[in-house]
C-alpha cells in the first residue's frame, strides 16, 4: 500500500477544510486534503450559494413591487426556468473543476476518496477505484466533514425518498405542491424560495417560526411568508407520511387529516457527519458532535495531534462561523509546529471565542431576519442585567426610501452593567446588511457611550442605529428620547 507523508492532512475540502489548508500553508507546511465528493462542500453546491440565488430572483421582484413606478413596469411571476438556470450556473452545474484550480493554486494536494482515521497521526484512503493509500501526518489532522440532515422519528418518513436540504437547492423542477417539516432557517428559507417560484408550500412546525431569534422576528417571518400565501401551521408534526399509488407524499396530522404534496423537505435540525471516520481508532465516540477547544483542538483522549472545525464540532452551524474556526486551526497547527506555546483561553486573534456569544446569523426569508450575539433570553438565562431598546425600522428615512409602507423592526440587548451591546436583532428588507456594524459593536464590546459618535449616513437603513441609541438616552439623560 502506497504511503505518503506530509504536515497537515485534512479530511474534507468543503468551504472549512478549504480554509484550513489555506492557513496552514501560509504558514510554511505541507497540507494534503482528502474529499470524496465535491471539492467546495455543502455551501458550494447544496446550501449558501445556491439556496440564496434561489432566494433573490423572488426578493428582487418583491422589492420593485413595493415601490411606485416600478410596480406598474414589473406586472408579471418570476420565471421560475430562468432562475433555476442561474441557480445552476452559480453553482458551475455541480462541477467542482474551479475549486479545484484554487486548492492546486495555494499549494495543496487533492486525494479523491473516502477518508478514515486509521490510528494516531494516520490517514487511510479508499479511491473509487478500489485502490487504497496511507497518509501520515507529522503534526496535525484536521476533521472538516460537516453536518448531515437528521430525520426525526416519523413513522414512514425515511420510506418516502424526502427531500432534505441537498434536494431542496438542486432541483430541476418546481414542485406543484410542497410539504416542509421544520420552522427553522432552512424551512422558512426554503418555504420563501419555492412559494416565490409558484410551489404550493405548507410549512409544518412543533414550535413557532425561527425559535432561536427574538420571538419578533419569527412573527414578522410568519406574517411574511403566509403573505406568500404559504400555509404555515405551527405546534403542528405529522404521526406518519407514505407515498399513495400515484406516488404523491401523504402525511398524516395530528387533529387526522390528511395532506397531499408531491415533495417533502425535512428541514429538522443537522448531525454530525461522523459515521465511518474512524473516531473509534484513536479511542472517539462515533455519535455526537466532536468537542473542541478554542484552538480547534479535540478535547478528549489528550488527541495533540487532533483538530475538528465547522459543523463536525456542533458549535455554530453555519458556514462563516466554520471558516472562522478553520482560520484558526490552521493558525494554531501552523504555530504549534513552529514551536510556539498556543493558550487556548489567551491566544489573542487565533482562537475562534466569537462562537461562544458573538455569532451573525441571517435568514434570508419574506422579510430578512438578521441576528447576532445574545437574545433578551439568552442573556437573562446567563444572568446578565440588561435592557431591551427596540424601534420601528419604518420610521427611518432610508427605510421609506425602499417601499411605502416598509414594515421592520430592530432591538439591541445592552449589558446594563458594562453598557456595551450584547445582541441585535433587525427584521425587514434589507436588513442582511446592517448585521456586521452590530457584529463589530458585539464583539468588540464597544461601549455605548461611544457609538454616538459612529454617525449614521442619511438616509440609510443605519440610520436606525441613532435611533435605537435614542431609545435607550444619553449619558445622564437616559430614557430622555
Amino acid at each position: 500500500m502506497e504511503t505518503t507523508t506530509t504536515d497537515v492532512i485534512v479530511i474534507g475540502a468543503g468551504a472549512v477544510g478549504e480554509n484550513v489548508v489555506d492557513r496552514v500553508i501560509a504558514g510554511g507546511l505541507e497540507a494534503i486534503v482528502v474529499e470524496h465528493e465535491l471539492v467546495g462542500g455543502e455551501c458550494s453546491y447544496w446550501a449558501c450559494e445556491p439556496s440564496k440565488t434561489l432566494l433573490r430572483s423572488g426578493a428582487a421582484l418583491r422589492a420593485a413591487q413595493r415601490v411606485p413606478g416600478a410596480a406598474e413596469a414589473v406586472t408579471g411571476p418570476l420565471d421560475a426556468d430562468a432562475v433555476l438556470a442561474r441557480r445552476n450556473a452559480r453553482v458551475g452545474d455541480w462541477d467542482d473543476s474551479g475549486q479545484v484550480r484554487w486548492l492546486e493554486g495555494v499549494g495543496a494536494t487533492l486525494v479523491r476518496g473516502h477518508a478514515r482515521l486509521d490510528g494516531e497521526r494516520r490517514v487511510r484512503v479508499a479511491g473509487a477505484d478500489g485502490e487504497e493509500r496511507l497518509l501520515e501526518a507529522r503534526h496535525a489532522v484536521v476533521v472538516a466533514t460537516g453536518s448531515a440532515p437528521k430525520l426525526p422519528d416519523i413513522d414512514g418518513l425515511a420510506l418516502v425518498r424526502p427531500w432534505t436540504s441537498r434536494e431542496a437547492t438542486s432541483a430541476q423542477q418546481v414542485p406543484g405542491r410542497l410539504a416542509i417539516i421544520g420552522g427553522g432557517v432552512v424551512g422558512c428559507e426554503m418555504a420563501t424560495a419555492w412559494a416565490s417560484l409558484g410551489s404550493e408550500v405548507t410549512l409544518l412546525s412543533r414550535s413557532g417560526l425561527l425559535s432561536k431569534f427574538e420571538p419578533f422576528a419569527g412573527d414578522a417571518v410568519t406574517a411574511g411568508i403566509r403573505s406568500l400565501r404559504v400555509d404555515v401551521r405551527t405546534g403542528c408534526t405529522p404521526t406518519a407520511v407514505h407515498r399513495d399509488a400515484d406516488d404523491r407524499v401523504v402525511l398524516a396530522l395530528p387533529d387526522g387529516e390528511e395532506l397531499v404534496a408531491d415533495e417533502v423537505l425535512v428541514a429538522t435540525g443537522r448531525r454530525a457527519r461522523v459515521e465511518d471516520v474512524g473516531l473509534e481508532t484513536v479511542g472517539l465516540d462515533t455519535e455526537g458532535w466532536i468537542e473542541v477547544d478554542d484552538t480547534l483542538r479535540v478535547r478528549a483522549g489528550g488527541l495533540d495531534w487532533l483538530y475538528a472545525a465547522g459543523d463536525v464540532t456542533g458549535r455554530a452551524l453555519l458556514t462563516h462561523q466554520g471558516k472562522y474556526q478553520a482560520r484558526a486551526a490552521g493558525d494554531a497547527i501552523a504555530a504549534r509546529a513552529a514551536g510556539a506555546e498556543v493558550d487556548d483561553a489567551a491566544w489573542g486573534a487565533h482562537v475562534a471565542t466569537a462562537d461562544h456569544a458573538a455569532v451573525p446569523q441571517v435568514a434570508f426569508t419574506e422579510p430578512e431576519a438578521a441576528t447576532v450575539g445574545l437574545t433578551a433570553a439568552d442573556a437573562e438565562q446567563r444572568g446578565i442585567r440588561t435592557r431591551v431598546v427596540e424601534y420601528d425600522l419604518g420610521w427611518v428615512a432610508g427605510a421609506t426610501d425602499r417601499a411605502d409602507g416598509y414594515e421592520g423592526r430592530a432591538n439591541l440587548v445592552v449589558d446594563e452593567d458594562r453598557r456595551v451591546v450584547v445582541g441585535a436583532t433587525f427584521v425587514g428588507q434589507d436588513v442582511a446588511e446592517l448585521l456586521h456594524a452590530a457584529t463589530i459593536a458585539v464583539v468588540g464590546e464597544v461601549p455605548i457611550d461611544r457609538l454616538w459618535h459612529a454617525v449614521p449616513s442619511f438616509p440609510t437603513l443605519s440610520e436606525v442605529w441613532l435611533r435605537l441609541l435614542e431609545a435607550y438616552g444619553r449619558p445622564g439623560h437616559e430614557g430622555d428620547a
